[in-house]
């Protein structure tokens, strides 16, 4: 009762009699009021008393009547449920139209409440009396900064609903865009205008909405398209970033939000984008002038030279200028943004500044997108990043103790060795990263990395290692196979035995060297088996890898095929707005055919991941 002005007994009373004067002939309706005017001791009206008081001829009673619902429903899961069983979610949504604005302001508090929570029928209650295009309405014509909050909010914790997000973006894209996201970007439409650019205003009311917007953008395909074509919205978004990169704010939830947008995105741009087949490479590999296998011993590369310490410090990339990128008629705007090569300085400035898990989680996913998939643009992409020195940022990140950001880092490599110039900088400086973050067996890293991550290493130095005969070496060379040995024996994960299997098989399919491995004591009498569902007698190395090498010829492989992830998005104590995990459904999980082996490893060449959030 915090929220009724006053005295609440003096209120109910004066009330009472305020309307048997004016209303005498609904003194019958007033069951209620008058028995509380009538006992001399003050009570809570229940909550049927309060959902009837929301269709009260007053304005104050409906407004008090809706900020007691507001203050009833925060965290408590019974009370909204009692709400929507006894009608109420259709009187509050009516009430976003109410002309006046503490009437409507306390009915979109009494919304945003009622819709946080894990029990989404509150969620389809709201949709199913239209109240995804009432709040969109209250949006445009309230300039109120608590109403515009309180609007954003509920459709935030909406949009967290699966079946609600094609809706949201429906009635709601545009105008987030035009009355949110623009304007508090900074960013202007017609760059004629005598205005400049103005700084991003990180206002609760542009976290609310690209919360909002970073949820639908994963609702799959015709999602993503709608949000590449909404005009102006990757403008902005890309606008905000470079702002939070200019002035040092990185870590805010705003900022995690748009990248993340971003992120999801640029999944499968090289497939979705309109006219995205003129572009396809006529080659898998690389694009002519990308650098191929042709890389002069004396040329300097993103690392500076053979010394990891001068990683940030060397020299440019002079043969980069003689990439042929595709010439530009009129400047860049909307969709095509999103896969320029000018994006990669963005996301590589956002993993050097920021320190937020998730941002610079979402940031490696976007690399990894753009770097995946055989067009051209993906090319450029990659010869970029490798020009803008991201090679020793992406490498010094596979040290974080978040799993997820050692995942997209590890991942996005593995897309970025596809060049052959960034596979054997890759090969001669992150290797030893790499095999760091493996476990020996049982026992797993200090970092305690989770299955999906050291699946996601496997591969990528399944990928460095391929038709590179030095970079195995150096795998050997780095202590890796005592490490793929123990995983591959002592793993739970089927996964992940056949993926330390799958490199493994490699390293052996190079017979230089084999010297090195029996130098190592990788010889007879080692205790090396490879689980292929039977026992492998006590045999040499040699004749267990012939053994493995014979049985991948037998059964085909499995490939990779993408992981869509889901990401938790925290909520503040005391807040009663919805920031629920995003709920991405995962139908494309990495498997073993039954009747096959475990040894069915991925594809020689596996394709090139993309991911989203």
């Amino acid at each position: 009762m915090s929220q009724v002005d006053g005295d609440p007994t003096s209120f109910f009373q004066a009330m009472s009699r305020a309307q048997m004067l004016q209303f005498p002939h609904k003194r019958c309706s007033m069951v209620s009021l008058d028995s509380i005017r009538k006992d001399p001791r003050w009570r809570d009206p229940n909550l049927r008393e309060v959902i009837t008081m929301l269709s009260h001829p007053m304005d104050p009673v409906k407004s008090n009547a809706a900020a007691y619902l507001q203050h009833l429903c925060y965290e408590n899961d019974h009370m909204k449920q009692d709400v929507r069983q006894l009608k109420g979610v259709p009187v509050l949504v009516g009430l976003l139209d109410h002309p006046k604005a503490e009437v409507h302001r306390k009915a979109c508090g009494a919304l945003r409440n009622i819709s946080y929570g894990k029990d989404h029928h509150n969620k389809v209650a709201i949709k199913n009396c239209d109240g995804i295009p009432a709040l969109v309405r209250l949006l445009r014509k309230s300039s109120n900064m608590e109403v515009r909050e309180l609007v954003t909010g509920t459709l935030w914790n909406l949009s967290s609903h699966e079946p609600l997000k094609m809706m949201i973006i429906n009635h709601g894209l545009q105008t987030l865009t035009d009355e949110v996201i623009i304007p508090n970007s900074g960013w202007r439409r017609d760059p004629t205008e005598h205005s400049r650019p103005q700084e991003t205003e990180w206002t609760t009311v542009f976290k609310n909405t690209s919360g909002c917007l970073r949820n639908v953008s994963s609702d799959g395909a015709e999602a993503r398209q709608r949000l590449r074509e909404c005009e102006g919205l990757v403008d902005a978004l890309l606008h905000a970033l470079q702002s939070a990169v200019a002035h040092k704010e990185t870590d805010n939830k705003s900022v995690e939000n748009c990248v993340c947008i971003l992120r999801n995105l640029s999944y499968h741009v090289h497939k979705e984008v309109p006219g995205a087949e003129r572009f396809q490479e006529p080659v898998a590999n690389q694009v002519p002038g990308l650098g191929g296998n042709q890389k002069k011993k004396k040329e300097a590369d993103c690392f500076g030279g053979k010394k990891p310490k001068g990683w940030r410090n060397g020299p440019s990339d002079k043969k980069y200028g003689t990439l042929d990128l595709p010439k530009r008629t009129e400047p860049m705007k909307g969709l095509e943004l999103l896969y320029q090569p000018e994006v990669v300085r963005l996301y590589l400035s956002l993993l050097t500044c920021s320190q937020n898990h998730n941002t610079l989680e979402a940031a490696a996913g976007a690399l990894q997108n753009l770097a995946a998939g055989h067009w051209a643009w993906s090319s450029y992409i990659r010869a970029t990043v490798r020009k803008e020195k991201g090679l020793p940022v992406l490498v010094e990140l596979l040290r974080s103790d978040g799993d997820k950001v050692v995942r997209a880092v590890a991942i996005a490599l593995r897309n970025l060795a596809i060049d052959r110039r960034n596979k054997d900088l890759i090969g001669s400086y992150a290797m030893r990263d790499l095999v760091s973050n493996l476990p020996c067996g049982q026992q797993r890293p200090a970092k305690n990395l989770e299955g999906d991550t050291v699946v996601a290493i496997l591969n990528t130095i399944h990928e460095i290692i391929s038709d590179s005969p030095e970079n195995a070496r150096g795998l050997i060379q780095g202590h890796a196979i005592q490490k793929l040995v123990a995983i591959n024996k002592t793993s739970q994960s089927g996964r992940e035995t056949k993926a330390a299997s799958h490199v493994l098989q490699t390293v052996w399919a190079y017979k230089d060297l084999r010297n090195s491995l029996y130098k190592g004591g990788w010889n007879k009498n080692c205790s090396f088996s490879i689980s292929v569902g039977v026992p492998i007698p006590c045999l040499s190395f040699e004749c267990k890898m012939a053994f493995v090498y014979c049985i991948l010829s037998v059964f085909p492989t499995d490939g990779y095929s993408t992981v869509e992830q889901g990401d938790r998005v925290g909520d503040g104590p005391g807040h009663m707005m919805e920031r629920e995990p995003l709920q991405v459904s995962n139908n494309r999980k990495h498997f073993i055919r039954a009747g096959r082996p475990a040894v069915g490893l991925v594809e020689r060449k596996p394709p090139p991941l993309d991911s989203w959030v």
